[in-house]
């Protein structure tokens, strides 16, 4: 039996939605612990750049990583119509982001150029591969309506590509990263309005035994032309924000990102069925997104008594977690060949996630900087929280067969139908 045959390596999320839960297990409480002195041990094993560009590297480049090749790796094929990712790749690719992992704080043990230019390599490696299983199917597609996740993806690789090389040549590597926190709310918003039509509409679980019938018709759309603006003043705040620095300029941008993602929530505001747990965790993060922008904006305009670093987290521990969370109860289970785990668990954890972006956000009040070691310890705790319970609770799942004895990525079976193929 080879490694691959394992339940966990069937579908391309099982193993990347695993990785995402023990990275934010580890990665933080890790950084934590450094970044407020209780492991001195670690101070003179300082990856390139310092433990403050790791812990942005692997926020962005490690945990969503995982979790953008998890949801493209079954996304991908089920919008495409397109066979799933084979296991061997699953498995090679699970490898290549365990070893790029291990390439960044291991690069600080080696010749600086030669620690910088192995982790380079394994995390592009990553992107590469990564990209060489996306791009023929969503090119192949006849309407090509997915091609972004490319594009985007590929946006990802090339900063990831000009942070490595600023790190090599003593440059400032962390404006690199802004820009991909941009990138990765873009990738958000395109994940979300393709989940959330499913979502709201009540469509995820419509043929569910015992399900109630739908008594009315929805009818939400996630509409082009505002998610098409939010994503280009998203994509323009990093820009901006990437050649022109942080100024009132910036500001006056960020706050128009903002107002760009409170104009796409008019697509939601539908009446009743917004109130169900699904369609409030995404309706969460996009108004996650709004406040970071915001927060963020007017803090480089003067007008906000906060660091512009607590708006970023409202975006990457805040925005980023929750949308996380939420496509990999989603996906995890109906992928897995189970309905929606409707347990308390899930909005307990999601609650959680909310509360830890928002005393990571006081954290960084100016009025509150003296607290600001307590409030750090409290936000991570609930994060990791979080994730640990989300753990605890799909691993069963994830690395189990599935029970309706099928080998592929497809939605459960309803007794008496077909099993309809590909993912």
């Amino acid at each position: 039996m080879k490694l691959w045959d394992h339940p966990l390596f069937q579908c391309g999320f099982r193993p990347f939605f695993v990785l995402v839960a023990v990275s934010a297990c580890v990665f933080l409480p890790l950084w934590l612990l450094v970044y407020l002195g209780a492991a001195s041990g670690l101070a003179g094993m300082e990856p390139p750049g310092g433990w403050l560009l790791w812990h942005a590297h692997e926020l962005i480049y490690g945990f969503g990583m995982a979790a953008v090749a998890g949801f493209l790796l079954t996304a991908v094929p089920e919008f495409t119509a397109s066979p799933a990712v084979a296991r061997r790749h699953v498995f090679a690719l699970a490898l290549l982001w365990m070893a790029a992992r291990l390439a960044y704080p291991a690069a600080g043990w080696l010749p600086a150029g030669v620690g910088i230019a192995l982790a380079a390599l394994c995390n592009l490696a990553l992107f590469a591969a990564l990209l060489r299983q996306l791009i023929p199917p969503v090119w192949r597609d006849p309407d090509r309506k997915h091609v972004s996740f490319a594009w985007f993806s590929g946006a990802l690789m090339l900063l990831q590509a000009a942070f490595f090389l600023s790190l090599w040549l003593g440059l400032d590597a962390m404006a690199w990263l802004r820009a991909a926190v941009g990138i990765m709310m873009v990738l958000i918003v395109l994940a979300g309005s393709r989940v959330s039509m499913s979502v709201v509409n009540r469509q995820v679980e419509a043929a569910r035994p015992g399900a109630p019938e739908l008594d009315e018709e929805v009818g939400y759309l996630a509409r082009p032309p505002r998610r098409y603006l939010a994503i280009f003043m998203i994509s323009l705040c990093s820009l901006v924000e990437l050649v022109h620095g942080q100024d009132s300029v910036t500001g006056w941008v960020a706050l128009a990102a903002s107002a760009a993602m409170l104009n796409l929530l008019n697509d939601w505001h539908i009446g009743k069925p917004l109130f169900t747990r699904w369609a409030l965790m995404l309706y969460a993060s996009y108004w996650l997104v709004a406040l970071g922008y915001a927060a963020m904006g007017l803090s480089w305009l003067g007008l906000a008594g906060v660091l512009p670093s607590a708006g970023r987290h409202l975006l990457m521990a805040g925005a980023m977690a929750v949308s996380i969370f939420t496509i990999m109860n989603i996906a995890g289970r109906i992928h897995a060949g189970r309905w929606l785990d409707y347990r308390p668990w899930v909005p307990v954890a999601a609650s959680l996630l909310v509360l830890a972006a928002l005393v990571r956000l006081l954290a960084g009040a100016h009025g509150l900087l003296h607290l600001m070691p307590q409030l750090l310890w409290l936000s991570g705790g609930l994060w990791t929280g979080a994730f640990l319970i989300y753990l605890l609770h799909a691993w069963p799942v994830l690395a189990r067969s599935r029970p309706d004895g099928l080998e592929g990525c497809q939605e459960p079976v309803v007794e008496g139908e077909e099993p309809r193929k590909g993912c």
